[in-house]
């Protein structure tokens, strides 16, 4: 089973909110998660990523992969360590 923290998204239509879940990389991205170990709000001014950092440390040991999205936010909340990201390629 491949697990990964990604984002589900939760809200009002037009109003996103989103929680960070470890689930298995196979469910739907509304699916039933195994664990919910935060949240982000990117509407709120500063925006707004809960995390609890020991079940995602304890996670990450484990091997599960976060999205790009979350490991971004991880990496902003000092609990990935910085990573060099190549640019994305325009489109031709």
């Amino acid at each position: 089973m491949a697990v990964r923290i990604r984002l589900t998204r939760v809200g009002a239509t037009k109003q996103p909110a989103y929680r960070v879940v470890v689930t298995d990389s196979r469910n739907a991205r509304d699916g039933r998660p195994i664990e919910t170990i935060g949240h982000y709000n990117p509407r709120r001014d500063p925006v707004e990523f809960v995390v609890d950092a020991e079940k995602t440390k304890s996670w990450l040991a484990k091997g599960a992969e976060p999205s790009d999205t979350v490991a971004r936010l991880l990496e902003g909340a000092g609990i990935l360590p910085k990573t060099e990201r190549k640019a994305a390629t325009p489109a031709k």
